[in-house]
Parts: structure tokens; C-alpha cells; sequence
């Protein structure tokens, strides 16, 4: 398959990094750049499987093994370029996994699996500054809950194709205000916070994918995870006063 062109910037210093030290987080930083590339890839692949959701959610876990792959195999040195290396690698992980998939792993295998690790994630432990009884830790879960489905959708309402299937209360001025604090309190997190719950939530990637692009545990996501939708829980609980303009 013909390669997509990646425009240069500065993959040349960190492949550099990478290739003399094994440094991860020029390794982060090169799945970060080519992400897009094996997205496209991985989405193109899964059309062709009938371009289910379920189908295509499966082919960016597998996208993002391959890109992993090739990043760690890939030899700047033998004159290759890395998108024309990479692609057929990951084209090469998903169309395998796509085609052992079975229909029924295909409709709930992904989805039960990141919300089941996302469940645990929240109800690892309770939040220090809210209350102590049980219905009040319920009550924080079920927000972030909430908020992890309102980050979903946030990511549907950006694609044209799905946004006229939305339903009318999404139309109504208290969910637009919500998804404009949403994004406020999203730009409050730190880089790398962001770049988990982008991961995850946009992209529909899960903690074991996320955990190594970056180099961590998947308990260490797991964790990053929770902190990032508490704080997102408390700015979304701040009265309208007090939140910050955005």
C-alpha cells in the first residue's frame, strides 16, 4: 500500500534519541507524531471489515501494537522511510486481527473490556477530599461516570457523519454550556493528563495501548485516569461564579 507523507518537523532529532538510547520519551514522543498515520490506517482497514464500530475501536488497538512495533524495529540508518516501514506493519497487525475476529468479540469485546478497566479504574479507592460515607463515594463515581460519557460525545458531536443522530438535548444550552466548561476544565489538566484522556476517550484507545505509548504501567494510567476525571468532577461542581472563563 502507497504510504501517507508525514511533513517533517522534528522526528529526525528524536528518532536520533531514540535510535542512541532508547530514550521513551522520544519514544512517546514518535508514537504521539504517527499516531494519525496508523489512525488512518487502522479506520481505512476497518471499512473494509463493514466498518463497524466495534470493528473499527479493535483495529486502533491493534494500529497502536503495530505503530509500537515498528517504532521499536525501525533502523533510520538503512535509508527507509519510517511511513512506508510502518505501514505495512500496521496494516499487517490489524488486518490479521480483524480477520480472527469473531462477530460476537467483534459487537462487545472492546467496549466491555475499556469500561470494565475504566469501573475499575474510578472505584479503585475513594476520593480523599470527598465524603466518607459509601452513598457519597457512589455519588462522586457516578459523576465521573457521567463525565466520561460526556467526553465520549464531545468526540462524536466533532464528527459531521454522526452529529445529526445526536439527540435534541444535546442541542440545548445547558449541555453546550456543560461541554464548554468540559473543555475549560479539560485545558486545567496537565499535558500529560490530557493526552491519557484524549487517548482514551477520542481515540478509543485502552489503558494497556495507552500505557505502552507511554512507557508506564497500565496501573499507572489507571491511575492518571481517576486523578484526571476527579479534577474534571470538581471544576464541573464549581458554581458558575467561581469557574474560570473560557
Amino acid at each position: 500500500m502507497t504510504a501517507e507523507p508525514i511533513v517533517p518537523d522534528n522526528r529526525l532529532e528524536l528518532w536520533e534519541r531514540w535510535s542512541a538510547s532508547r530514550d521513551v520519551d522520544a519514544r512517546e514522543a514518535l508514537f504521539t507524531a504517527y499516531w494519525p498515520f496508523a489512525r488512518r490506517i487502522a479506520d481505512r482497514t476497518a471499512r473494509t471489515y463493514g466498518g463497524r464500530a466495534a470493528d473499527r475501536e479493535d483495529a486502533r488497538q491493534w494500529a497502536a501494537a503495530g505503530l509500537l512495533e515498528a517504532i521499536d524495529r525501525f533502523d533510520p540508518d538503512r535509508g527507509v522511510f519510517f511511513e512506508a516501514f510502518a505501514a505495512r506493519r500496521v496494516n499487517g497487525v490489524v488486518s490479521d486481527g480483524l480477520a480472527g475476529t469473531t462477530e460476537l468479540r467483534k459487537q462487545i469485546s472492546t467496549r466491555r473490556r475499556m469500561r470494565q478497566e475504566r469501573l475499575r479504574s474510578l472505584a479503585a479507592s475513594p476520593d480523599p477530599h470527598s465524603g466518607s460515607s459509601a452513598l457519597e463515594r457512589l455519588a462522586d463515581l457516578a459523576s465521573d461516570l457521567a463525565i466520561g460519557f460526556m467526553l465520549e460525545d464531545e468526540g462524536l458531536a466533532a464528527d459531521p457523519e454522526k452529529a445529526t443522530s445526536l439527540p435534541n438535548a444535546y442541542e440545548t444550552l445547558a449541555w453546550n454550556d456543560a461541554l464548554r466548561r468540559l473543555r475549560t476544565a479539560l485545558d486545567q489538566l496537565s499535558p500529560k493528563e490530557r493526552r491519557i484522556i484524549s487517548l482514551h476517550y477520542i481515540e478509543g484507545l485502552d489503558f494497556t495501548s495507552i500505557a505502552a505509548a507511554h512507557g508506564l504501567s497500565k496501573g499507572r494510567i489507571s491511575q492518571l485516569h481517576k486523578l484526571a476525571l476527579t479534577q474534571l468532577r470538581r471544576r464541573l461542581l464549581e458554581p458558575p461564579s467561581e469557574y474560570p472563563s473560557g
